[in-house]
């Protein structure tokens, strides 16, 4: 499994700042980080009047938007479970990254 450093605390205490700091030094020292960001509010990823937008929200359960530059996954969760770590962090490109960052997943 990849490694993992966890950044938790309540809003509003610099959990993004700090990452956004330590992001590029980790990149400097030639390691890939990746990131999970967890949010307890409703968030979409397109936007409304967007194709991949009106399409999801049409009914799709899952929904990729790609072009050359990146590429996103959705899923929806009508069912709204427990989120699993562990388990989203073995939807990440393993080979592509040396450790994950998470922010937030307080309990």
């Amino acid at each position: 499994m990849i490694p993992l450093l966890a950044i938790a605390a309540w809003s509003g205490t610099g959990k993004t700042t700090l990452l956004k700091r330590l992001i590029p030094e980790l990149c400097a020292l030639g390691l890939r980080p990746g990131l999970i960001k967890h949010t307890h509010h409703d968030m979409d990823v397109d936007k409304p009047g967007k194709d991949s937008y009106e399409l999801r929200k049409a009914g799709a359960a899952q929904t990729i938007v790609a072009s050359e530059q990146r590429w996103a996954l959705m899923t929806e969760t009508p069912e709204k479970p427990e989120l699993d770590l562990t388990w989203l962090v073995s939807r990440m490109d393993a080979s592509k990254l040396d450790l994950v960052l998470v922010e937030g997943f307080k309990t």
